[in-house]
C-alpha cells in the first residue's frame, strides 16, 4: 500500500450496557451500517437491569467512527451505552456515554483512557463557578461526567467476563 492510499485507522468500543430485547436487531442494524460490516452480536441477559440484555462490540475503523456509531445509538432512549474511540495520530481520543435518564455525554480522552478537560472548558468552569468551589466542584463534575459515571458503574461491572466481538470497517 502506498503512503497516498494509507489511511489512519483507529479502534473502539461499543458497550451496549442494558437495551430491551426487542431492540437489538434495529441496534445491529445500525452498527452494520456504520462500520459496513457485517456485526455477529451475541446479547446476553443484563443481571441489574432484569428483562433486559447487553453485548460489546470492539472495532477498528477510520477516526470518527466512534462519533457515527454514537450518532448511530443515540435516538433510542431506553438503551444504556458507551462508546470508545482511542486516540489516533492527529485525533484525540473520546467516551460517549448515554443513560435513559441523563441523555449522551461527551469527552475527550488520553490514551490512558483518562477524560482530558481542555483550558476552554476549564476557563468556562471557572467563570460559571464565580469563586464558588461547590459550583466549581459541579461545574467539573459536568465536564468529566461523573453523574453518567455513576448510573453505568454497576452496568460495567455486570459485563466483566462477557464476550467481545471485533469488527472491522471495509472499504
Amino acid at each position: 500500500m502506498s503512503a497516498a492510499n494509507a489511511r489512519a485507522v483507529t479502534r473502539g468500543v461499543v458497550f451496549i450496557h442494558s437495551t430491551p430485547a426487542a431492540l437489538c436487531p434495529h441496534i445491529g442494524w445500525a452498527l452494520e451500517s456504520v462500520l459496513a460490516a457485517a456485526a455477529p452480536i451475541e446479547w446476553i441477559k443484563q443481571p441489574v437491569a432484569p428483562g433486559t440484555v447487553r453485548t460489546e462490540l470492539s472495532w477498528m475503523a477510520e477516526p470518527g467512527t466512534g462519533a457515527k456509531l454514537a450518532s448511530a445509538l443515540r435516538g433510542w432512549v431506553d438503551v444504556r451505552y458507551e462508546v470508545t474511540e482511542e486516540p489516533s495520530p492527529g485525533c484525540d481520543g473520546s467516551r460517549w456515554s448515554h443513560t435513559p435518564s441523563l441523555g449522551i455525554h461527551h469527552a475527550w480522552t488520553a490514551a490512558s483512557g483518562d477524560v482530558v478537560v481542555s483550558e476552554d472548558r476549564l476557563r468556562a468552569a471557572l467563570a460559571a463557578s464565580k469563586g464558588d468551589p461547590e459550583l466549581f466542584r459541579a461545574e467539573m463534575a459536568e465536564l468529566l461526567g461523573t453523574a453518567w459515571d455513576q448510573e453505568l458503574e454497576p452496568f460495567r461491572y455486570a459485563g466483566e467476563g462477557a464476550p467481545v466481538r471485533w469488527l472491522h470497517r471495509v472499504s
